[in-house]
């Protein structure tokens, strides 16, 4: 019986997520909020049922009502999160929040899969996330003078990135965590947020050559910091978003073609000096040429998104945990051999459908520290989204990057849960500022009546 479900639910679950990815994109075409109202009610209505669906299997797997009670915590953190939102923000994006609480429940049903109790401290950490965050769009759209303070988001983001050389672990090759009591932490991963906040701040005010070299000096410390910490994933994030940033400012095609000389002239030296880079792309090469120890990762990961192919082999089907830190880095290869290769580019389009919906909100943003803060996001969202993916499937070397909103990584949630807030409160400012607009009209035209 069990094993009739599980293969019936491999093809329910992939319309399901088909019919969401597809609704993520539709919405963009709804003129009326009736309209849009009624697509965003099918997703949660779409997502409730992957979520019961896949949690079903697991509890039938597991045979553990721990597992049911679980997953009725999650039930009531979503509708919480939803209704939240709902009432205190009601211009915010639903798409943004359906799509933050879609993902999560993705990467909570393959964490309960694979390690029930990271699972658990993953859930925990959403929630503590998801409460912080509900006041950050409030604090977007009504502080007005977040752009003066340039040179504080870059000192904390260097106290946040050296913090490592004073209480860091190692952990697979790089000095980048922090331990407090049983809480692991990533600096760079908040860091990255506050790096964005620094550079819009800096980047609004002047673009002239001198100052772009001044500015970029500070941001090339950073990058360099993330280097000595051999933390090489996060260092191209930040040298994108930095890049992609001084483009928008400056509009000058010029800086483009120095950002990538130099990055490809950073490549050259890091693949000479540090061995790590040698190895990944050695393996990234030929992963079959030491398959049992430095290729084993990479290449038990296309295995398995090979064996699962379009349709996957179903849930508790496959061997994901022969993957090394599936959990983490390779949490899209146990997605594709169990859910399949068509469930697995749902959620990548679900994850476009947020990318597009960032720059749609950055594009229409007037004052220029607001429009280069959400560049910067969404700039740092897209590089790590493709880092991750293309590690996976071998399309670059593996950098060791987690997948947002659904890797096990409290980090790594609780920033990318940070950015869909501020992205929110842009969103929230943006609906403000055409509503302040519109006023103005009005009144300018009663004006010219009178």
């Amino acid at each position: 019986m069990v094993n009739l479900l599980t293969q019936l639910s491999r093809y329910i679950l992939i319309i399901l997520a088909a019919v969401y990815a597809m609704k993520c994109f539709t919405v963009f075409r709804s003129k009326h909020a009736w309209d849009r109202g009624s697509v965003y009610m099918t997703q949660n209505i779409l997502m409730f049922m992957i979520h019961f669906i896949c949690y079903l299997l697991i509890f039938l797997n597991e045979r553990d009502f721990k597992i049911l009670a679980f997953y009725m915590f999650q039930v009531v953190f979503f509708i919480v999160t939803l209704v939240l939102y709902s009432v205190m923000y009601r211009h915010a994006s639903r798409l943004l929040v359906n799509n933050m609480c879609f993902l999560m429940m993705i990467g909570f049903i393959m964490l309960t899969r694979l390690d029930f109790s990271l699972a658990i401290r993953q859930f925990f950490i959403a929630v503590a996330g998801a409460a912080v965050a509900l006041a950050i769009p409030v604090i977007i759209a009504r502080v007005r003078n977040l752009d003066r303070f340039g040179i504080v988001y870059g000192i904390l983001c260097f106290l946040v990135l050296a913090s490592v050389f004073v209480v860091g672990r190692s952990a697979n090759g790089a000095t980048n965590w922090i331990q407090i009591g049983p809480i692991g932490l990533q600096p760079s991963e908040l860091a990255k947020v506050i790096f964005v906040f620094f550079a819009a701040a800096m980047l609004c005010r002047r673009t002239d050559f001198k100052y772009l070299v001044f500015v970029s000096i500070f941001a090339a410390a950073f990058v360099l910091i993330l280097a000595a910490e051999n933390d090489l994933g996060a260092a191209v994030i930040f040298f994108m978003i930095y890049l992609v940033m001084v483009y928008v400012a400056t509009q000058k095609a010029r800086y483009l073609a120095i950002g990538f000389g130099g990055f490809a002239a950073a490549c050259l030296l890091g693949y000479r000096f540090f061995g790590q880079v040698k190895v990944r792309v050695s393996v990234w090469l030929n992963p079959w040429a030491d398959y049992e120890n430095t290729g084993y990762q990479i290449a038990q990961s296309l295995f398995a998104i090979g064996t699962g192919g379009w349709f996957g082999l179903g849930l508790y089907q496959g061997a994901p945990t022969q993957i090394p830190i599936v959990e983490s880095d390779f949490i899209f290869s146990a997605i594709c051999e169990e859910l399949g290769g068509l469930f697995a580019i749902c959620i990548l389009l679900v994850y476009i459908s947020c990318f597009v919906m960032f720059i749609n909100i950055s594009l229409q943003l007037t004052r220029p520290f607001y429009k280069l803060l959400a560049i910067g996001l969404s700039a740092g969202y897209a590089f790590q989204l493709f880092l991750t993916i293309g590690g996976v499937i071998k399309f670059i070397p593996h950098t060791g990057v987690t997948l947002p909103l659904i890797s096990y990584g409290g980090s790594s949630i609780l920033s990318t849960i940070i950015i869909f807030a501020v992205i929110q409160g842009l969103y929230l400012l943006k609906q403000k500022e055409s509503e302040e607009q519109s006023y103005e009209e009005q009144q300018e035209y009663r004006a010219q009546q009178q």
